[in-house]
């Protein structure tokens, strides 16, 4: 997730999911500029060794720099590198990348074509099942991943125009992967380990995948961790200072992290969204107690 699943929250998860720790992927990386291993994705590209085998997603619409950045993704080291074809947001869609690409099935064959012929590594693909109602193609789509050699597809049960509102249609997943040739992971609502295990049994995925629900619960991966808010707070502040975040851009994150857990606590969390310096949000965070972990408050709806 873009300005979410960096190194420092990576590290958090795996901390705090202990044996059960995922399998991670990166922030989805531009490629329609001029070059791209900027500085930018550099950094957004590094990972521990201890998150091998680890992917790195990019997104754009040009074949040629999407393939030519898929070899520079190998060259870094990734396992795997997953074409993004999902991303609902206006600045990346509207431009014919991430759900974009769902408006232009000739040139998501033409770029999964390019990237498959650049590179060693699995190629994977992650989309949305259509752009709108009135335009599911995620059948077509997965005949292209097909055709094209992607080894897994991810599907996020909501079309582009619905963004992140209503219900993930996992039925659609569901009939997907009971027909499809190579593995699929379903994607939209999964908040618990529960609901994880029961969309496997049900819809025949190979996988799940989990974005935002991990935002709402750290612990979401290990079912017998303690849910210490402060605890995971403070170790998030701590290893962005140890990876270079400057205090002010570290309280950006830190916010964005306790705006969600602490949503139980609403003049709390004010309190918390209103601290104007780094050095007050660690005052506010250490001086109150933090509330038990509420898992009501997991739900996406």
């Amino acid at each position: 997730m873009d300005g979410v699943t960096d190194l420092p929250f990576r590290r958090l998860i795996r901390e705090l999911s202990g044996e059960n720790a995922p399998l991670f992927v990166s922030e989805f990386l531009a490629t329609d500029g001029s070059g791209f291993l900027t500085p930018v994705n550099l950094r957004a590209a590094r990972f521990d060794e201890e998150e091998a085998p680890f992917c790195i997603q990019i997104f754009g619409h040009n074949a040629e720099k999407l393939a030519s950045a898929a070899l520079q993704v190998q060259e870094l080291g990734a396992t795997f590198v997953e074409l993004n074809a999902g991303c609902p947001a206006p600045r990346v869609a509207n431009k014919g990348s991430g759900a974009g690409l769902l408006r232009n099935l000739p040139n998501m064959a033409k770029i999964l074509q390019a990237m498959r012929a650049a590179v060693k590594i699995p190629v994977f693909l992650k989309c949305r099942i259509g752009w709108d109602e009135n335009s599911i193609c995620i059948n077509e789509v997965l005949e292209i991943a097909e055709g094209e050699g992607v080894e897994r597809l991810t599907i996020h049960g909501r079309t582009k125009v619905q963004a992140y509102q209503g219900l993930a249609n996992w039925d659609i997943i569901g009939e997907v992967a009971a027909k499809a040739k190579i593995p699929i992971i379903g994607n939209g609502d999964i908040n618990s380990m529960e609901k994880a295990l029961s969309a496997m049994k049900n819809y025949n995925v190979k996988g799940v995948a989990i974005g935002r629900a991990v935002l709402h619960n750290p612990w979401i991966f290990n079912s017998s961790a303690k849910a210490d808010i402060r605890s995971a707070v403070l170790r998030y502040n701590e290893l962005m200072l140890q990876d270079g975040f400057r205090p002010m851009q570290a309280l950006g994150r830190l916010k964005q992290l306790c705006s969600r857990l602490c949503q139980s606590t609403p003049e709390f969390r004010l309190k918390l969204l209103r601290s104007k310096t780094h050095e007050e949000f660690l005052f506010v965070v250490e001086d109150k107690p933090f509330p038990p972990i509420n898992n009501a408050l997991f739900s996406l709806q």
